[in-house]
């Protein structure tokens, strides 16, 4: 075993510990456990949840569209799978000179200890905790606003939804000339609220066949707040347009130049004066890296608090430690903006960090991350898909629309699947998620 300075050593297992299971912390624990399996490594996966859901469906989650329970990951029985280890709890913070990782102590719903703090050591440390929404400091947003980090935002946003249609349905009941209506303002015209806006129309059509008879779309009062000029600007201006189209067809009300300034229990303020009532309020402007809040012991941080890396995916302050995933900011050689946090880019950051782990523990040079931009690809549910293709691989950007994009969308979830399961369990379990939506509801109502 290699330890310090290239020294031999066989008293303790190289221990590598990913801190955070989304879609590159997972991946690569699958990667390392399935390289090293656990005779003369450890290899230790860190997170405050028991399951994975991938990010880019939580929008679906929160409207009922998609029941996480059937797509979610256990880590307990994915570890036991691919030869790794899982540690439920939270991290607290580094301690770079002694190499180790706090963890805090885990506290049930009734305030009992469960787990006390305790530390982690590593060999090497992989941080890829991800992001949360940044509201950046916005008056009331914090006490008044749903966001859409995690499953557990995602089932509030459900049921508070639902809460909302039934008490329209029920007041349709017994004032069938009232005007009630659900209020729904989201706050982002990036992918996750275009994407949430049409998704909401979808569940509002499936409501009526689950007991709310007289509730439709009709019923549904969305409004989409953008401050900048157009939504989707990581898309071309004419397929950003085309998705604009189709979000007013579907009845969603679309105000871009609106820059939002508080938000009250009863809607929210635009820097103009204007006032936006709303029952449901949804901030999904901008991303940060998850705060940590003990601190990560010095490491290079940018503004947005992402930890600094070279183009190896190593820290810029210590070469024990990477970062991959929404958590880095990484500018590669040439460029003059970071990698944009994106699940391609979480991908492909952590083929690389696996690829570098190993030549460390070989002792061979590490490689330099290269980003390839696939495109990028907005869902309007079942409605339509738009998006580009190919990104600047072959000098341009494809326009894509309808099926195929709808396609492609779709090919990019089963291609998480493969990379987290491996391609013969990947495969079964697309095989048997066709399957389950043949038979189960339309929605998930409870």
């Amino acid at each position: 075993m290699r330890g310090e300075g290239g020294i031999v050593t066989a008293s303790k297992k190289i221990q590598i510990v990913i801190v955070g299971g989304g879609a590159a912390g997972l991946e690569l624990a699958r990667k390392l456990g399935t390289r090293y399996g656990r005779k003369r490594h450890d290899i230790i996966l860190i997170d405050r949840n028991r399951t994975h859901i991938w990010k880019p469906l939580l929008h679906e989650v929160a409207t009922g569209s998609l029941d996480a329970s059937m797509d979610e990951v256990g880590y307990r029985s994915h570890c036991h799978r691919w030869g790794y280890r899982y540690l439920y709890g939270t991290f607290d913070r580094i301690d770079r000179a002694a190499r180790q990782v706090h963890m805090a102590p885990v506290i049930d719903e009734k305030g009992r200890e469960v787990v006390s703090a305790h530390a982690v050591r590593y060999d090497y440390l992989v941080l890829a905790y991800g992001s949360v929404t940044n509201d950046f400091g916005t008056p009331g947003v914090a006490d008044n606003c749903l966001f859409l980090d995690s499953r557990g935002q995602a089932d509030s946003f459900r049921d508070q939804l639902l809460n909302h249609c039934l008490r329209v349905s029920r007041a349709m009941v017994l004032h069938p000339d009232s005007d009630v209506r659900v209020r729904i303002a989201i706050v982002g015209g990036g992918a996750t609220g275009v994407e949430l806006a049409a998704e909401l129309y979808n569940a509002a059509d499936a409501l009526g066949y689950y007991g709310l008879e007289v509730f439709d779309r009709a019923r549904l009062d969305v409004t989409l707040l953008e401050a900048g000029a157009r939504i989707l600007p990581a898309l071309p201006e004419k397929l950003a347009g085309a998705a604009h189209g189709e979000l007013e067809a579907l009845g969603v009300k679309v105000l871009t130049g609106i820059a939002v300034t508080q938000a009250t229990p009863d809607g929210m303020r635009s820097a103009d004066g204007a006032f936006i009532p709303a029952d449901l309020q949804i901030w999904a402007a901008g991303v940060k890296a998850a705060p940590i809040s003990g601190g990560l012991d010095g490491l290079a941080l940018a503004r947005g608090g992402q930890i600094v890396v070279r183009p190896t995916l190593q820290s810029e302050s210590d070469d024990r430690i990477f970062a991959i995933g929404d958590c880095a900011h990484c500018i590669l050689p040439g460029g003059d903006r970071p990698v944009p946090p994106r699940a391609q880019a979480a991908h492909q950051m952590a083929s690389t960090a696996f690829d570098n782990i190993k030549r460390l523990l070989a002792g061979r040079p590490l490689v330099a991350f290269t980003y390839r931009d696939h495109g990028s690809l907005v869902s309007l549910s079942r409605f339509s898909t738009v998006g580009s293709l190919m990104g600047k691989l072959v000098g341009g950007r494809m326009a894509v629309e309808g099926r195929l994009a709808r396609f492609v969308y779709l090919s990019l979830y089963r291609m998480h699947l493969l990379a987290v399961h491996g391609w013969l369990n990947g495969l079964a379990l697309i095989v048997v998620s066709h399957i389950n939506r043949l038979a189960r509801p339309r929605l998930k109502l409870h």
